[in-house]
């Protein structure tokens, strides 16, 4: 048996629950992981009785995807082998300054969310800014062109440089370089 124990945000407890009870037993069903919760402590035991390591590790991803603020059906995606999760620790570029880490955040979701949408649309991912991370789900092959997109906004790029990256990758992808 594989078991790991993943803490995340109280608040986000009741969205990984649903309700009832109802979202908890889904991603059960669609992980063939059991998750025991423990709401005073936030934490979530993932338990995998099956000897897969890759299908474990799909099971932890999709708690912690929960945790990072998406919706469960975004993070049941991640089932998929060909969809992945990347979190970037805003911190780690802004530093631990409360204001700097809210003003990194800000730049990556841009005037009404505009920013976020673009690279999501442009990279076929999803983004979750939640906390003091940036969490990225997408095809595997498309994460790591939103993680660079994300990192030149959080390193101070401007959004035009960031913008022309992401149509330049498009374009070199239909071109099939």
């Amino acid at each position: 048996m594989q078991q790991e124990v993943i803490r995340i945000p109280k608040e986000r407890l009741a969205v990984l629950i649903g309700q009832e009870g109802a979202t908890k037993k889904e991603l059960e069903k669609i992980t063939g992981a059991r998750f025991s919760i423990d709401s005073k402590t936030g934490e979530i035991e993932v338990n995998y009785s099956k000897n897969d390591g890759f299908k474990f590790m799909k099971a932890v991803s999709v708690v912690k995807a929960v945790g990072r603020g998406f919706s469960p059906r975004k993070a049941g995606m991640l089932i998929n082998d060909n969809y992945t999760l990347d979190l970037i620790e805003v911190e780690d570029i802004a530093g631990k300054s409360e204001k700097s880490v809210n003003a990194k955040k800000g730049r990556v979701i841009g005037e009404k969310g505009r920013t976020r949408d673009k690279i999501e649309s442009e990279t076929g991912t999803y983004i979750s800014v939640y906390g003091k991370t940036i969490g990225i789900i997408g095809k595997i092959e498309e994460v790591p062109i939103a993680r660079k997109a994300i990192e030149m906004l959080l390193e101070g790029a401007m959004h035009k440089t960031a913008y022309t990256y992401l149509e330049n990758r498009n374009k070199q992808f239909e071109l099939g370089d």
